[in-house]
């Protein structure tokens, strides 16, 4: 029993170690206003319209409540909770879902079990003036390709 309690504690300490590790260089700044998520919207829009992928898109603010969500024709249905799920863990977690699905890739299931962590690439942290003012999920592609399209709507607030 204690070998098992051993695993688990270190397996609790790996993963705060990597909560820390990531949050520790970003602190919420003020929420996201409409207009500033309508223009992020609309940047990923275009990435994906240039693509040709059908895309959901959602905008939340630092505590991952819906501020604009975005749905173009033909998405699959599937994709309309995932991005909201996508941007509420990079607003709530301060980095991209990303590394959560990395992490896991490398054996650290233990975050498997971190409430709101979504472990599927696409969502991104807003940051504005190197604080955390929101988040960014996107889904209907590949989650590369989710990303892409995440990482251009914020390309047009930098």
């Amino acid at each position: 029993m204690s070998l098992l309690k051993s695993i688990v504690q270190a397996a609790g300490f790996a993963l705060c170690a990597l909560l820390a590790t990531h949050a520790s260089a970003q602190t919420y700044g003020p929420a996201l206003d409409l207009a500033t998520a309508k223009k992020i919207a609309g940047g990923a829009v275009a990435e994906a319209a240039k693509n040709n992928w059908k895309m959901a898109i959602a905008i939340v603010d630092n505590h991952g409540m819906l501020v604009y969500y975005e749905r173009m024709d033909d998405t699959q249905t599937g994709s309309v909770a995932i991005a909201l799920d996508k941007a509420r863990s990079g607003a709530m977690f301060r980095r991209p879902t990303r590394a959560f699905e990395e992490a896991i890739a490398k054996g650290r299931v233990a975050l498997l079990g971190l409430q709101g962590a979504t472990p599927i690439t696409g969502g991104l942290p807003v940051v504005v003036g190197g604080k955390v003012v929101g988040g960014i999920g996107v889904s209907g592609a590949l989650g590369d390709q989710d990303e892409q399209v995440a990482a251009a709507g914020l390309a047009g607030i930098k």
